[in-house]
């Protein structure tokens, strides 16, 4: 079965079939139940998945532009996989979050559910491509309908933040378009698959050069330090469900293109500026948190925070040890659901109280007590208490990170505590001492709510205790890759006892 064509066009097929529905409430119906058939049939596509099998799996690859090589050529391997999951699961509960985000837009409620299918079938394909240049149509393709709900549906500002967000992401896109043609130029191989591209490119200069233009493109995608200036105010001015897909699963295709693209197709080239990554890693992490801290709008603090997180995610990916790879990958999907929680759960509160500044709240679990303790378990969450998932992935980044540096690992610990200061802080103002005036009435969570929030916090806590179905996932492929860079983890400081000894 061609599981993830299916994928992307049961999505696509949504999406027309959404604009073709009069009546906006059974726009949404069917919106949901189309996402929750992509999710079951992610699902059953990851059961068959095996883990110790062929790198690439569920392979489809046929002609598109055969005069230049171009194929449409989709596969998943453990890295891939697990981030096509994240998409799967996110959109049916951000559809359900979503439920009256449109009804104050520019355009109709049917044009937002539908652009929602759209961009779940972009973000399937940007996770499977395996033609370099099929990845880049996806990388382009998935700003449309991104930008689309952000200028028509978003906050007061939202055409700034749209216009930013499009032109940065542009910006990064054409230096990245500049590098696929001169890859597929100089390797001379008539092709753009990915596999047969690895190892072509052997002149160290000119790999340099490629791995910036790919490299730049990431980071801006990233966000990764100091290209990081759009997201808070994209994240700021979207709606609530379009900013969990924004941060959750559209800005790990930066990360995620880091570990794919940068490190296997120029190994030489992501050795050489490996410190620079990891320096602007730390000084994102450390940065992000530290600005968060001073936010005053809820929105633009979850924004920072996430700058800081993917400071994490990057030193985890050019640490290029097994740990911190698997740890960067697994940061990928907890740091979704952790960050999707924080701002669903922030959307709930600002559309209740119509402002998204912290001084306008207080008190609020005092007549919302479930609404301030979901809100108080997805930011522990987003400070990597243990027991939640992103503990798991923060901890195996810094160790996997302080084998082979350890300088840049100790300091990125000053983001942990941060990170305890920020959500605090922001949990201490909004939810506890005297009720505010203007929250006195504020709803709790009702009924639809409780579906949107609940299997976030399922997932944080259940992957919190037990990350391994995700690891014995991710492990594999992390170890494939760093062997394609001729990459091994570093001897123990301390010699490990033999046995008998």
């Amino acid at each position: 079965m061609p599981w993830l064509s299916t994928l992307m066009g049961v999505s696509v097929l949504g999406a027309l079939g959404v604009t073709l529905v009069r009546n906006d409430k059974l726009a949404k119906q069917f919106t949901l139940v189309v996402s929750l058939i992509v999710l079951a049939l992610t699902v059953a596509m990851a059961v068959q998945f095996s883990p110790n099998g062929d790198k690439f799996q569920f392979a489809e690859t046929y002609d598109w532009i055969p005069q230049f090589g171009v194929h449409y050529g989709v596969a998943v391997d453990g890295i891939a996989l697990v981030l096509i999951l994240l998409s799967a699961i996110l959109v049916p509960i951000v559809v359900l979050a979503s439920w009256h985000d449109a009804e104050a837009g520019k355009r109709s409620v049917r044009t937002y559910f539908s652009l929602l299918l759209v961009l779940e079938a972009m973000m399937i394909g940007v996770f499977a491509a395996t033609d370099v240049f099929l990845f880049y149509v996806f990388f382009e393709a998935m700003l449309i309908p991104m930008y689309f709900m952000i200028g028509s549906y978003g906050g007061a500002q939202r055409s700034y933040a749209a216009v930013k967000f499009l032109l940065y992401s542009l910006f990064g896109g054409l230096l990245m378009l500049v590098a696929v043609i001169a890859l597929y130029t100089i390797a001379g191989k008539g092709t753009f698959m990915f596999s047969d591209l690895v190892g072509t490119i052997q002149d160290v200069t000119t790999q340099k050069w490629l791995f910036l233009g790919f490299f730049i493109a990431f980071a801006i995608k990233a966000p990764l330090w100091p290209f990081h200036t759009w997201l808070p105010d994209a994240a700021a001015q979207a709606p609530a469900g379009a900013a969990v897909l924004l941060v959750g699963v559209l800005d790990k295709v930066g990360t995620y293109g880091m570990l794919r693209f940068c490190l296997e197709l120029f190994p030489d080239a992501a050795k050489f500026f490996t410190p620079l990554v990891i320096t602007l890693s730390v000084i994102g992490i450390v940065y992000g948190a530290i600005v968060a801290i001073g936010q005053t709008d809820m929105k633009r603090l979850i924004a920072y925070t996430s700058v800081s997180h993917f400071g994490f995610i990057a030193m985890g990916v050019f640490a290029m040890t097994t740990s911190a790879g698997s740890g960067a990958t697994l940061y990928m999907v907890n740091h979704g659901f952790s960050t999707g929680a924080l701002f669903l759960i922030a959307g709930f509160l600002i559309y209740r109280r119509g402002s998204q500044f912290i001084a306008d709240y207080g008190g609020v679990q005092k007549v919302a007590p479930i609404l301030a303790g979901t809100f108080l378990v997805a930011g522990l969450s987003s400070l990597s208490l243990p027991g939640l998932s992103t503990f798991v992935s923060e901890f195996m980044v810094l160790t996997g990170t302080y084998q082979r540096y350890v300088v840049p690992a100790v300091i990125a610990t000053v983001g942990v505590i941060l990170a305890a200061i920020y959500i605090l802080w922001m949990y201490q103002r909004t939810m506890n001492g005297p009720t505010a005036e203007s929250v006195k009435s504020l709803p709790d969570l009702n009924a639809r709510e409780k579906w949107v929030v609940a299997p976030l916090v399922a997932l944080l806590l259940v992957f919190g205790f037990y990350p391994k179905p995700l690891l014995d996932v991710i492990n594999p492929a992390v170890k494939d890759t760093l062997s394609s860079v001729s990459v091994t983890d570093p001897k123990p400081a301390v010699p490990v006892a033999q046995e008998g000894q």
